[in-house]
């Protein structure tokens, strides 16, 4: 029993939650490197289900007044408009101290990062004769960088990217100029072949060689490349992602729920994550605790060396009202 990750002054939970996350290779990655190490240490039962998109049910379940639910791992979108709504618990951090030496972009009122991918520049050397594309401003560059391109038909990552290619610091990227980001995918977008909408859709069309460039999930790009694909990637302007950990509004374990968040981003449970799946731990303190191997770490998008060459999505922005109104005009932007 690991009592020394639950923190100082935290007590063993006598119960069960019900866990939500995405399914999949994912969720069978946590439910060993966290999950049941989890359960073991706390004393507890962690019901799973899966819901890819739990958007609904966060709503169905807040708005009802009947949650069944009570802790969900999800994008922070989800966890930040379901705590505006009142659909999501606001977090005391006051119990949660392996939040403590987190940092702050790390954290919302309403959830905490459980853990990071990225999305990359991903290309296939065998294209450029050992001149890649390296940065979004080579992605742009269709003459000294010629080739068939793809992009994600998201804005989110997207619209950041037009700006870096513009010459926007990283710094600098919010609040977005969505008129800038707008008129310079205006440039690129005649010479994207593809506007992807699915991460095997990516992986596939890099795969198979039908783009030499183009933004893609860091996982698939590594998942191609250990089968043999002629792929590679940067993390150099890559957009740090994360899913984070919230709590259902008057969820039926309340308490539990809050252990067992503190409990999920300890550092010795987020430290075994990366030994099951190409995921960067949530907690940075994972990176001190000589669990992760310095080649390793140099794999993850969340490793201190690799997240300083990154721009950390700002959730916040996304979903303000001009983060709503950038993703509404995108439909727009795609159909002319």
């Amino acid at each position: 029993m690991v009592i020394g990750a639950l923190g100082a002054g935290q007590t063993l939970a006598d119960g069960e939650i019900t866990f939500v996350s995405q399914g999949g290779a994912y969720q069978d990655a946590q439910t060993v490197a966290i999950l049941d190490p989890v359960a073991e240490a706390l004393g507890i039962t962690i019901r799973q289900e899966s819901a890819p998109d739990a958007w609904p049910m966060i709503r169905t379940q807040g708005t009802t007044g009947q949650a069944v639910w009570d802790v969900v791992d999800t994008p922070p979108f989800n966890c930040i408009k379901g705590g505006e709504q009142d659909l999501i618990e606001p977090l005391d951090f006051s119990r949660i101290p392996n939040a403590e030496g987190m940092p702050e972009e790390y954290k919302t009122p309403y959830s905490v990062a459980y853990e990071f991918y990225s999305s990359v520049l991903a290309y296939n050397p065998e294209a450029f004769d050992g001149n890649p594309p390296q940065s979004w401003a080579d992605f742009w560059n269709v003459e000294d960088f010629p080739g068939n391109r793809s992009l994600r038909n998201y804005p989110v990552g997207t619209l950041e990217a037009a700006l870096l290619a513009d010459g926007v610091a990283p710094d600098d990227i919010y609040p977005i100029d969505v008129d800038r980001a707008y008129e310079k995918l205006e440039e690129i977008k005649p010479y994207i072949t593809t506007w992807w909408t699915s991460g095997g859709q990516s992986a596939q069309l890099l795969n198979d060689e039908e783009v030499d460039m183009l933004m893609m999930w860091n996982g698939r790009v590594s998942s191609i490349m250990n089968e043999g694909a002629n792929a590679d990637f940067t993390y150099n302007q890559g957009f740090l992602q994360s899913t984070h950990l919230c709590i259902i509004k008057d969820a039926p374990n309340l308490d539990t729920a809050v252990e067992f968040v503190n409990a999920a981003i300890a550092p010795e449970y987020q430290a075994n994550l990366p030994l099951h799946i190409d995921y960067g731990p949530g907690n940075p303190a994972a990176f001190d605790r000589g669990t992760i191997s310095e080649e390793r770490a140099g794999e993850l998008p969340s490793s201190p060396e690799n997240a300083a060459k990154q721009v950390l999505i700002s959730y916040e922005w996304w979903t303000s009202d001009d983060g709503v109104e950038a993703e509404r005009r995108w439909l727009e932007f795609m159909q002319r």
